[in-house]
């Protein structure tokens, strides 16, 4: 017997030699651990038994041994409910569950909100599920490096405005990226503007636009468009569109340094010029039209229409950070891994399938409602939205959420963004979908032979019921499954899970501080209201309207942490746990390796001819889950 021992240390394997009699085929696997003198933790990677004959059963473990008790463990073959036969095997698959959902229980943080896992420390978490030595202690060092490697911890209590870009270039300038560069070379330019609607932090918000709003009363004559279009026919030929922060209208903002602070709920429309870019048409700050709510174009004078811009760029801050990065990645992420953990035993082949995705996940959402978005902290000390309006937010936000809207190709063609140039994350994001949904279907399909077995698989339909219920409220309206009646609809949801952990949460995460470090591209408050009239913007008043010192040094030691790797980072398609023991399906593990291999090497040949590369949703650059 070989026992594999190892956790953020060097692997041991140790050999034991057992005489036995044939007993038959091996059911459960007993492990215990002697108490000496300390209460010393084992974590075992996994256990192979040989027998005289040489067949190899393989048991994996990979899990932490504490106390004296003696624990059970089943052998790689995943075994659905059903299927079990075995009285031993039964009781032991129900003891599991039971002990993990007394583990792992589900809390309400706010209401309206989706529920989370119970435990305001990460100290309270099971084991299993905390950081690594290597990733705890990495995170720690990167929150206290944020600041110093940035020479940023001087300017931390300075709340006096930044009097010139001079000033606000030097403290950006500490730590440059090759993309933060070009960002603050091109932040007034309309088409980088407008490029980030497509491969910014923020790619899932612009849809085609077939008719004007109601509350936004853009006409012909307002507007000069490239080529001397007309925008009514522009909108009849598909190429105009919209970016709406209606979710922002009317958030009650907050106080920083003793000002009240400003967030717009604008309206942004793009036009794709004759030469295939994007670039804005016309921007209304505020969602009611009023005379002192103008619609500014891109003729108004230079700091009119910039101005305007930098409050679609705070906009964008808040609503990217709240909804699309917080939301739609970290707390679905979490409802995910708390939901498979309290349903679905580890000899399951969802189990085995989906725990990869959870790595770290619940750590880092504790740390963050500790460190980022309880009061007296960061979103609540630096950002227009902090406190109450970032509650505001969130709960309109899954209010508004759809299960349609999870899934990258019904989002896209809902979006009627199908065709429209140089959309990167539509893409690679495509492309990343179908490699995966390749890759769940070959595991699905050999594990569920129709859709009978599906239906009648019960920890199954309680991991979606409970997802339902705790991740999504029980709102039927967001068209989240109550139940799995197929093994196409099992497909699909897991496909989603995997790409929301991995792909959509690198594609808004990931270049936080590439688009961020230059803070007039994306300032988390501004301190002057949006402006009623036109003339009166200087650059003076655009350096008065964005964050003081602090908030903007603070703001980027955030992003700075936001982005930052740890080593012991586990890539997409990157299996070290061996969990699934069957060839079927580790001969589909190393296809989807190889697979997105393919995908990279794509990616790589498409960013050599761009002027700014974009590797947000390249596999080589993307974890498995969301671990930061």
């Amino acid at each position: 017997m070989n026992v594999t021992n190892g956790a953020d240390t060097d692997f041991k394997e140790y050999q034991f030699t057992l005489s036995a009699e044939y007993l038959g085929d091996l059911i459960l696997l007993e492990l215990d651990k002697d108490h000496w003198l300390i209460q010393d933790s084992w974590f075992v990677d996994k256990v192979e038994v040989i027998s005289p004959e040489g067949k190899v059963d393989k048991f994996p473990i990979y899990r932490w041994i504490h106390d004296e008790e003696v624990h059970y463990f089943r052998m790689g073959t995943a075994v659905k409910d059903f299927e079990e036969r075995n009285s031993y095997a039964k009781s032991a698959r129900e003891r599991e569950l039971k002990h993990r959902k007394g583990e792992h229980c589900w809390k309400s943080y706010v209401k309206g909100m989706p529920h989370c896992m119970e435990g305001d420390d990460a100290c309270q978490l099971p084991p299993e599920v905390q950081f690594s030595f290597t990733k705890d202690i990495e995170f720690k060092w990167t929150a206290i490096q944020g600041l110093l490697e940035m020479n940023l911890s001087h300017l931390c209590d300075r709340k006096e405005p930044w009097t010139d870009f001079d000033s606000l270039y030097k403290v950006f300038c500490c730590h440059k990226t090759e993309v933060s560069e070009y960002v603050q070379k091109h932040w007034r330019e309309d088409a980088f503007f407008a490029y980030q609607y497509l491969n910014g932090l923020n790619p899932i918000l612009i849809q085609r636009c077939t008719s004007l709003p109601s509350n936004f009363p853009v006409t012909d004559d307002m507007v000069t468009l490239e080529g001397g279009a007309i925008l009514t026919d522009e909108m009849k030929k598909g190429n105009i569109f919209l970016c709406d922060y209606k979710l922002l209208d009317g958030v009650k903002t907050n106080t920083i340094n003793g000002k009240v602070q400003y967030l717009a709920s604008p309206l942004v429309l793009l036009h794709k010029t004759p030469a295939d870019e994007l670039k804005p048409a016309a921007i209304q700050l505020q969602q009611t039209p009023a005379e002192d709510n103008p619609i500014f174009v891109p003729t108004d004078s230079e700091y009119d229409w910039l101005l305007a811009k930098t409050f679609v760029r705070g906009a964008d801050f808040n609503l990217h950070e709240l909804n699309v990065h917080l939301l739609r990645t970290h707390l679905l992420a979490e409802v995910f891994t708390v939901a498979l953990l309290r349903n679905v035993p580890r000899v399951h082949p969802l189990y085995k399938l989906l725990v990869p995705h959870t790595r770290y996940t619940l750590q880092i959402n504790v740390l963050a409602r500790q460190k980022l978005i309880s009061e007296y902290v960061f979103f609540s000390q630096f950002t227009a939205s902090g406190g109450e309006g970032m509650i505001t937010i969130m709960q309109r936000s899954l209010s508004s959420m759809t299960y349609s809207s999870l899934c990258i190709l019904d989002d896209i063609t809902e979006r009627g963004v199908e065709s429209v140039p140089n959309y990167y994350y539509r893409d690679d994001g495509l492309r990343l979908w179908d490699v995966i949904h390749r890759f769940v279907n070959g595991v699905i399909e050999h594990n569920y032979k129709s859709d009978i077995e599906v239906q009648k698989d019960s920890e199954l339909q309680d991991y979606i019921k409970d997802i339902f219920e705790h991740g999504f409220l029980s709102k039927t309206e967001t068209g989240i499954p109550q139940s799995f009646s197929t093994v196409d609809e099992l497909v699909k949801f897991v496909t989603m899970v995997i790409f929301t952990c991995s792909a959509q949460h690198s594609a808004v995460n990931t270049g936080q501080l590439d688009l961020g470090d230059w803070m007039p591209n994306f300032p988390p408050s501004l301190k002057l209201p949006p402006p009623t009239v036109k003339g009166s913007a200087t650059e003076h008043s655009l350096l008065q309207t964005l964050p003081d010192v602090s908030t903007t040094v603070n703001g980027l030691a955030v992003l700075w942490l936001l982005s930052t790797q740890s080593t012991d980072f586990v890539g997409l398609g990157k299996y070290p746990q061996e969990l699934f023991t069957e060839d079927v399906c580790c001969n589909l593990i190393k296809e989807f390796e190889k697979e997105l291999n393919i995908l990279d090497a794509a990616i790589d040949d498409r960013n050599k001819n761009l002027k700014l590369p974009y590797t947000y949703t390249q596999p080589k650059s993307m974890e498995n889950s969301v671990p930061i």
